[in-house]
């Protein structure tokens, strides 16, 4: 047991060293190109390739959610279902969970990104890759960069353990990742005040977490998230 009192003083507590976090967005920050719809098409390519025959179909359901008709959670499900199916053993996908990944880590990471990976894991940093990409392929790309943890959209499993076309729990994005990142500081049994974290997105959907962040970086930012960083003294880099 720790003495509290020594030569008849009170002793203030040591400091609690700060944990160190880096927290990356993935599609367009870590990552040249989207991941999910390429990720869809390599797996019916390799696993149904009839299934590309609902391409037409799934451009209506993009033009729903263009017109603001669906939502993007409802989007990503429904084409989850036509090009992969209503449910699918995990065991199904993985090989081509793994040629994907091996893909995306050779021909699809910005050099700026592994640059940046490797400088905050020599700094004692926590890598941590949050997505709203789904957890069923973006875990073994994570493992290939070199992340330390994973946070991202969650598919709903049955019963069979078979992936079922549907999201469980919140899509990863925007307030939700808010959200989702929040929960595993306190799953992990990490207090903010006791965390210093970087951030870093491309979109301004992630705005409420650069804002969140010790240091927030807008990386590869397009023109609404660059006026905000700079109002908001984010750092904006380009990979």
């Amino acid at each position: 047991m720790r003495e509290e009192m020594r030569h008849g003083k009170h002793m203030p507590e040591t400091p609690q060293e700060q944990i160190r976090l880096a927290i990356y967005d993935m599609d367009r920050t870590v990552t040249k190109r989207p991941t999910y719809t390429p990720f869809l098409l390599h797996a019916a390519a390799r696993r149904n390739p009839l299934r590309l025959l609902t391409l037409p179909v799934v451009g209506l359901w993009i033009l729903a959610y263009a017109a603001k008709l669906i939502d993007r959670t409802r989007l990503k499900e429904m084409m989850q279902w036509m090009l992969l199916g209503a449910a699918i053993h995990p065991q199904r996908l993985a090989t081509v969970v793994d040629s994907f990944a091996d893909k995306t880590a050779r021909n699809n990471v910005r050099p700026g990104a592994a640059e940046d990976l490797k400088r905050n894991k020599a700094e004692g940093y926590r890598l941590i890759l949050a997505t709203a990409s789904y957890r069923l392929y973006v875990e073994a790309i994570a493992e290939r960069l070199g992340f330390d943890d994973v946070i991202a959209t969650n598919s709903l499993i049955g019963l069979d353990k078979r992936i079922i076309a549907r999201i469980d729990g919140e899509n990863c994005y925007g307030p939700g990742k808010m959200r989702m990142v929040e929960a595993w500081l306190k799953r992990e049994g990490i207090a903010r005040e006791n965390a210093h974290i970087r951030f870093y997105s491309d979109h301004i959907s992630d705005a409420p977490l650069l804002g969140w962040a010790d240091e927030g970086f807008a990386v590869n930012a397009h023109a609404s998230l660059r006026h905000l960083a700079r109002n908001m003294k984010w750092a904006v880099v380009d990979w």
